[in-house]
């Protein structure tokens, strides 16, 4: 079967390496050095899994900047675009999904398109009208970045907004290429595979604002704050997972969804408390963090990496940006950050040599931590515990 998938980010590589494995599958991007690093079978993200494959699994994979390459013939075509939410217009941007839609009714008319980018709740059986195009359904994902293969290949679940023949056919490719043996798959209705998705995420987010804010009252208090996690999550019913305190969350999914989430239920009126303070404790935490940088009078601060999180290369809405951006009027700030192309923040100066970083640094602000940071210890400023997540 021929397969095309739309967008090689995280979720669009990992789905295409995931189903070359049984099936021919052509990836889709505007961005030719992606292209060519797919066909050279060099990762243009960091993903351990699909460095792995690459270098060991005999795929069924071409990437082409060519659409009629991409959709001719394919009886699928998975759509992973990037989306976004603004907060200000409480609109999301799905421009990128309608714009592949449009180009495959126009060029194979017969391929059955699944979403897997992230959208706004009611929005695939409101596109189908718009196109009159009826063979379209939401298939979201639960992946995480720097394990987006792993999470294909070991799925929680497969989630399908449709209960058809067709939606049977992708669940299964979806599962013959996992290498974990019993998977629960729930169909459903596009618009509840939707909501999954978000309040999916936005329970995540609160658990992340949980752990935060308990961290919080541990800092003010003087107390210890592993102790205490380790004692409420050896409850089975919290688990410890997911529980390693942080200046807020971010990265493409959690800001932007929960934000939509909160968007459908003030715009229709529906009473919520808990979905609104989700969204708020994220800024708490992130003023708090940098008011404690500021308690210590640096004239300099120096923030060590502008990723999300450990094992990422992603910078997309970091929770160290808002961080800097209200340490910015008050101390001088410098980055040390290898992956960065050094103009990622304005008016921010960007040092490549890490003992230069540490001279120059009074305090280093650590999201997380790792071996470089051991020898300056009393210099880092971080609420990381157990170097993870």
């Amino acid at each position: 079967m021929k397969i095309a998938i739309a967008g090689t980010g995280y979720v669009g590589l990992s789905n295409a390496v995931l189903l070359a494995q049984n099936n021919e599958v052509v990836a889709l991007d505007i961005d030719p050095k992606k292209v060519e690093l797919i066909n050279k079978r060099i990762s243009p993200i960091e993903d351990k899994e699909i460095t792995e494959f690459f270098q060991t699994k005999d795929l069924n994979l071409k990437a082409t900047l060519d659409k009629e390459e991409a959709y001719k013939d394919a009886e699928y075509v998975v759509v992973a675009t990037p989306t976004d939410y603004d907060p200000i217009t409480n609109y999301f941007n799905t421009k990128s999904i309608e714009s592949v839609i449009s180009d495959v009714i126009k060029i194979n008319p017969k391929a059955t398109i699944v979403i897997r980018s992230t959208i706004p709740i009611g929005y695939t059986e409101r596109i189908k009208k718009e196109f009159n195009y009826k063979n379209i359904f939401f298939v979201p994902e639960f992946l995480r970045e720097g394990k987006a293969l792993f999470d294909s290949l070991y799925p929680s679940r497969i989630i399908v907004g449709e209960k058809s023949t067709k939606a049977e056919i992708f669940a299964n490719l979806l599962r013959d290429g996992a290498f974990k043996e019993t998977i629960p798959i729930l169909f459903m209705g596009n618009t509840e595979a939707e909501a999954v998705k978000l309040f999916a995420n936005t329970y995540l987010a609160m658990r992340v604002s949980f752990f935060n804010e308990l961290d919080t009252f541990a800092e003010m208090k003087n107390l210890n704050t592993k102790e205490i996690i380790e004692g409420v999550c050896l409850d089975p019913r919290i688990g410890m997972h997911y529980n390693n305190p942080s200046f807020g969350y971010g990265g493409y999914c959690l800001p932007k969804d929960t934000k939509q989430l909160l968007a459908n239920y003030t715009l229709e009126n529906i009473p919520q408390k808990l979905i609104e303070a989700i969204v708020d404790s994220n800024t708490t935490r992130k003023e708090f963090i940098a008011r404690r940088v500021l308690e210590k009078e640096p004239k300099v601060v120096g923030v060590y990496r502008l990723i999300m999180k450990a094992g990422s290369d992603n910078f997309r809405s970091s929770a160290i940006f808002d961080v800097m951006e209200m340490l910015k009027p008050f101390v001088k700030l410098i980055v040390y950050e290898p992956m960065a192309k050094g103009d990622e923040v304005e008016g921010v100066e960007f040092v490549s040599d890490f003992d230069e970083f540490i001279e120059k640094s009074d305090v280093i602000l650590a999201n997380r931590i790792d071996e470089n940071l051991e020898k300056v210890k009393d210099k880092v400023y971080t609420r990381d515990i157990y170097s993870r997540d």
